[in-house]
C-alpha cells in the first residue's frame, strides 16, 4: 500500500477516535450537575470538573481540526482521481461534524450552567433547612468546595504547562527546520564556491599562459627590431659609402685636369664614357675609377 494511503487511514482511525471522545467530553458537560444529583452527584464528578471537561472537548476539537489539516494535505497526493474525490467529500463531512460538535459544546455549557443555577438553588434550600442534617451538609460542602476549588487550580496549572510544553516544542521543530534550511543553503554554497574556485583556478592559468606570450611577443620584436636597425643601418652605411666615393672621384678628375695632362685625362675620361655600355652598373664603375686613380 502507498504511503499516503497508509496515511490517509491513520487519519481517519484518528479522527474516528477523537470524535467519539470528544462526543463523550461534550455529553458529560451536558450532564454535568443535573438535577437530583444534589451534593452527593457532585462527589463523582470532582474528578471531572466543568473546566477540566471544557478543556478535554478543546482539545478534541483541535485536534479534529489538525487531522482535518492534515487530510486536505493528503488528499491531492492519493494516486486515484476517485480516491482524491473520496477524500475531499469525507474532509467536508469532517468539517460539518466538527462545527455541529462546537454547537453541541456551545448547547452543552448552557445546559451545564443551568443545571449548576438549579443545584444552586436546591443546595439553598437545604442549607437554609434547620438540623443536625443540615449542618452536616453546609460542613461537606465547605470541604468539597475547598477540595474543587484546589483541584481546579491544579488543574489550570497544569494546563498552563502544557500549553509551554507545547509551544516550546514547537518552537523547537522551527528552530531545527530552521536549522535545515540554513544546512542546505549552506551546502549550496560551498558547492556554488567551489565551482567558482574551479573556474578561477583556470583563469589564474590562462592569464599565466597569456603572461608568457606576452614576454615571448615582447622578446620577438624587440629582436626584429634590432635586426630590422642593423639592416637600415647597413644600408644607410652604403649608401654614405657611395656618396663619399662620388665625391673622391669628383674630386680626383677636377684636381687632374687644372694639373699637367689634364686635357689628355679629361679626353681619357670621355673615351672611358663612351666605351661604358648602357646598362653598366654606376657602383661598379665608380669602383672602377677610384681604383684607376689610386
Amino acid at each position: 500500500m502507498d504511503e499516503v494511503v497508509e496515511a490517509v487511514e491513520k487519519a481517519k482511525q484518528e479522527w474516528e477516535e477523537a470524535y467519539a471522545k470528544t462526543q463523550i467530553h461534550i455529553k458529560s458537560i451536558e450532564e454535568y450537575r443535573k438535577s437530583g444529583d444534589g451534593i452527593e452527584g457532585a462527589s463523582s464528578q470532582e474528578k471531572n470538573s466543568l473546566p477540566r471537561l471544557n478543556g478535554l472537548a478543546q482539545d478534541g476539537l483541535a485536534l479534529l481540526q489538525s487531522l482535518e489539516f492534515k487530510l486536505d494535505l493528503l488528499a491531492p497526493q492519493l494516486p486515484a482521481d476517485d480516491q482524491v474525490k473520496s477524500a475531499q467529500s469525507l474532509l467536508e463531512s469532517w468539517k460539518k461534524q466538527s462545527h455541529s460538535l462546537r454547537l453541541s459544546l456551545r448547547n452543552a455549557n448552557l445546559q451545564a450552567k443551568a443545571n449548576l443555577r438549579k443545584a444552586a438553588q436546591d443546595e439553598r434550600k437545604l442549607l437554609l433547612g434547620g438540623g443536625e442534617e443540615s449542618t452536616a451538609r453546609r460542613r461537606n460542602l465547605q470541604t468539597k468546595a475547598g477540595m474543587t476549588s484546589a483541584a481546579e487550580s491544579i488543574t489550570e496549572s497544569l494546563r498552563r504547562t502544557r500549553q509551554l510544553m507545547v509551544q516550546e516544542v514547537e518552537r523547537s521543530s522551527n528552530t531545527l527546520m530552521t536549522f535545515d534550511e540554513s544546512t542546505g543553503v549552506l551546502r549550496k554554497a560551498e558547492s556554488e564556491y567551489k565551482g567558482h574556485r574551479s573556474l578561477l583556478m583556470r583563469t589564474r592559468n590562462l592569464l599565466s599562459t597569456m603572461q608568457r606570450h606576452d614576454v615571448i611577443d615582447r622578446l620577438v620584436i624587440a629582436v626584429g627590431f634590432f635586426l630590422f636597425s642593423c639592416a637600415v643601418l647597413y644600408v644607410v652605411s652604403k649608401r654614405i659609402g657611395l656618396l663619399r666615393l662620388q665625391r673622391t672621384v669628383t674630386a680626383a678628375i677636377k684636381a687632374g685636369m687644372a694639373g699637367k695632362g689634364g686635357r689628355e685625362a679629361v679626353e681619357e675620361g670621355i673615351k672611358n664614357l663612351a666605351r661604358i655600355p648602357q646598362n653598366a652598373d654606376p657602383q661598379g664603375l665608380l669602383k672602377h675609377a677610384m681604383h684607376d686613380e689610386l
